[in-house]
């Protein structure tokens, strides 16, 4: 392929990580209103408190977590850093667990960043 259309795909693979990651950002604020709306039900159950609090928290937490992983390697791609290159291959390949859309975004995002063209991408001073 043309270097010109490999930016293209660099700049799609950018994008789409970052919009994922700002959808992602938001379902983790929604998991962790969820928990705690779920935790006034509870009110007289310490152990339910307990699970609840520490399962919503932790899943808001990891949900958070590779949201802004994703945001920041979107953001690095868009510059050609090539520190974005590997964070976003190994988002990507997390990402593939998450059937069906995630591993949409998984494989077409590690393809594009490991084409030939897109390394040289990364490698010339931009």
């Amino acid at each position: 392929m043309e270097r010109r259309n490999m930016k293209q795909h660099v700049s799609f693979v950018g994008a789409i990580h970052v919009g994922f990651g700002i959808l992602g950002l938001l379902g983790a604020l929604a998991i962790y209103i969820s928990f705690k709306f779920a935790f006034s039900f509870v009110d007289h159950e310490p152990i339910a408190q307990q699970v609840l609090s520490f399962v919503g928290d932790t899943l808001s937490v990891i949900v958070m977590f590779f949201s802004l992983l994703g945001i920041v390697g979107g953001i690095g791609l868009f510059s050609y850093k090539p520190w974005a290159r590997i964070l976003v291959m190994i988002v990507s390949a997390i990402n593939c667990l998450n059937v069906p859309i995630g591993t949409a975004k998984g494989i077409y995002s590690i393809w594009v960043l490991m084409q030939p063209e897109t390394q040289e991408l990364f490698e010339a001073p931009q």
